[in-house]
């Protein structure tokens, strides 16, 4: 293989679908915390045809993170990076949802824009939750904390998701922490360019992943409703987006976000969002 790919979140759900995707012209290096799962991953990916490595990695550490891609660099050939590794608001608390989906994607982003060149693409995930981020509770002068003072940002991003109940910060925290990622893809979207690269978010609604369903406690289900497709999404169908924003054939497509809702966002009015917040 000529060029190397990064997907961050590679053991499983859409990150693996896309590495499998990616593999057909690019050596995948896949990335998660868990090594067991990092280990199935690159058994199954081998078995497919796809020269796949594994690296554990924890995006909440700098350090963790600039390893990743100096292994994945070695020989001068990443070429692409999908960043999909996230938690969901039953995974954690509100400082949780902040660190990983948050500063994560700063670490990745910084190292990836340390190494990128013409023809280089990054694509972070954020989420149809991102869509739907309360305005009033969006400030982009904590978001502009992140280029001066990441400490300080992750400090005041999750004592703004704090100001709710205590059962609704989770789910606020993730709302906040993946607009942050598609305003920081967008801000970020000039210094890749002046050094020939494309930056670019990608913000998937309801998909069939393990993470989908449990997602269901916090009412993903409610939202399929709304869906003009109504149904969840196929990891297939989020896997080849992803793959396409990191090929090289949208050469011009940078600095936006895609949402891939399956129509959600088309027919949740708001009678609908009222709904949903009385349903929560």
């Amino acid at each position: 293989m000529n060029h190397t790919a990064i997907v961050t979140g590679g053991a499983g759900g859409m990150g693996l679908a896309t590495a499998r995707i990616l593999g057909r012209d690019h050596r995948v290096v896949i990335a998660d915390v868990n090594q067991e799962r990092l280990d199935d991953a690159v058994a199954q990916l081998t078995k497919d045809g796809v020269e796949a490595v594994s690296a554990r990695c924890d995006i909440t550490s700098r350090q963790s993170v600039e390893d990743l891609f100096g292994e994945a660099d070695a020989d001068g050939t990443l070429r692409a990076v999908v960043h999909s590794a996230g938690v969901s608001p039953q995974m954690g608390d509100a400082g949780k949802m902040i660190a990983i989906n948050a500063l994560g994607t700063i670490h990745v982003t910084e190292a990836a824009l340390a190494l990128a060149g013409e023809g280089f693409a990054v694509v972070n995930v954020a989420s149809s939750a991102a869509h739907m981020a309360p305005r009033a509770l969006v400030s982009h002068r904590t978001y502009r904390l992140a280029f001066t003072d990441p400490a300080r940002f992750v400090s005041r991003l999750t004592a703004r998701a704090n100001l709710l109940p205590g059962n609704l910060r989770s789910g606020l925290a993730y709302a906040l922490s993946k607009n942050f990622v598609m305003w920081y893809s967008q801000e970020m979207a000039a210094r890749f360019g002046a050094q020939g690269a494309r930056i670019l978010s990608v913000s998937p609604g309801s998909f069939d992943t393990t993470m989908g369903r449990l997602e269901e406690k916090s009412g993903s289900h409610k939202l399929v409703e709304y869906a003009a497709l109504h149904r969840y999404g196929k990891p297939e169908e989020i896997a080849e987006v992803l793959a396409f924003c990191a090929s090289d054939r949208p050469g011009y497509l940078t600095g936006v976000d895609i949402l891939c809702d399956g129509g959600t966002k088309a027919g949740l009015d708001l009678k609908g969002t009222l709904a949903m917040a009385r349903g929560n």
